[in-house]
């Protein structure tokens, strides 16, 4: 598995490409809450590394002194932002902040040729003189297999000692790796970690400690604790936690009922484009439940959900009265929102 550059998310629950939070199969019925009523998506066990997609360190502002070689990499400078780093190793051959930066350039291919073993090599110079964000990357590319042959085992112990040493990505990406040996110890454990890192605002590790919470794995069975961190995580942008969130709120799962509210977050989740929230979105028009009724918006809907391969038979059955006008303007609508990115 290749890393991409930049900040990636772990999506363990509903995300634009999975239908695996699937709808009740009862198609026939009308919609009651049990038709909303998915079943979260089950967490991946096994665990393995391409199983997981990990977050990757990529430098912040404040995570060293302000200087130019910093500067120039937020703005995106990169070239003087290399150029930069190498001077301050040269002025000091155990600037740990600047070698980390240069495995990151590096790393990503920014300002220079893309390097994984220099990436490698820059990073492990910085993790020896104790830069918690090169183990967390150097770890990444252990598990990976860039720079050199893949460890497991050798990438798990430099994300222990980043994670030890406060860094929350690595906490979150110890946690995934965690999770897959089953045992109640690690389960336990890699709950304790993804609170670290939902605490540092990682949507993806609020998302995960929600699922967490609603299955009770690692910790104890709390709706109303699942609601909350699929709240936070919605609110960090994380789109699987925006559906998860949802699905709660329409049900009254953990917090109480709020059908309007939760259309809102079902219509901005299906605006950014997943296939879930679309579909939920098309069953909420055709009732009207938290919004009007709006077969053309129902339909528009659906059409955005079934070009993602997530068909639903009670909605194609409850649209299919719409005129040709109403079909002609709901495939309009629908054409447009595949194309907002």
């Amino acid at each position: 598995m290749r890393l991409a550059p930049g900040l990636l998310v772990l999506a363990l629950g509903a995300s634009a490409a999975h239908a695996a939070t699937t709808l009740s199969p009862d198609s026939a019925k009308p919609v009651t809450k049990e038709v909303f009523k998915a079943p979260l998506k089950e967490l991946p066990t096994p665990y393995t590394p391409n199983a997981v997609r990990l977050v990757p360190f990529a430098p912040k502002p404040g995570d060293s002194p302000p200087d130019a070689a910093f500067g120039a990499y937020q703005r995106g400078q990169y070239t003087t932002a290399f150029r930069e780093a190498t001077r301050r190793i040269a002025a000091d051959s155990k600037d740990a902040a600047a070698m980390t930066l240069l495995g990151e350039l590096y790393n990503q291919g920014l300002g220079i040729k893309q390097d994984p073993v220099k990436a490698a090599e820059w990073y492990r110079l910085a993790a020896q003189q104790g830069d918690v964000h090169a183990m967390a990357s150097l770890g990444l590319m252990s598990i990976d297999g860039r720079g050199g042959a893949k460890d497991m085992k050798a990438g798990r112990q430099w994300l222990e000692k980043a994670a030890d040493k406060g860094d929350t990505t690595a906490a979150y990406n110890l946690a995934l790796i965690l999770l897959g040996s089953g045992t109640d110890p690690d389960q336990t454990r890699a709950a304790t970690l993804f609170r670290k890192a939902a605490e540092g605002e990682i949507g993806a590790a609020q998302h995960d400690l929600g699922v967490l919470y609603l299955q009770g794995r690692g910790v104890a069975k709390d709706p109303a604790q699942a609601a909350e961190w699929f709240r936070r995580a919605a609110d960090n942008g994380d789109l699987a936690g925006e559906v998860e969130f949802a699905i709660l709120l329409f049900n009254g799962t953990g917090l109480p009922k709020d059908e309007a509210r939760a259309a809102r977050y079902f219509l901005h989740a299906a605006a950014r484009g997943n296939a879930i929230a679309q579909n939920r979105a098309a069953r909420l028009f055709v009732v009207g439940r938290g919004v009007q009724k709006n077969p053309v918006e129902a339909a528009a809907w659906n059409l955005a959900a079934s070009a993602q391969g997530l068909s639903d038979a009670w909605l194609d059955d409850n649209l299919k009265g719409l005129t040709p006008d109403e079909r002609s303007r709901a495939e309009t609508l629908a054409a447009e929102r595949a194309n907002v990115k």
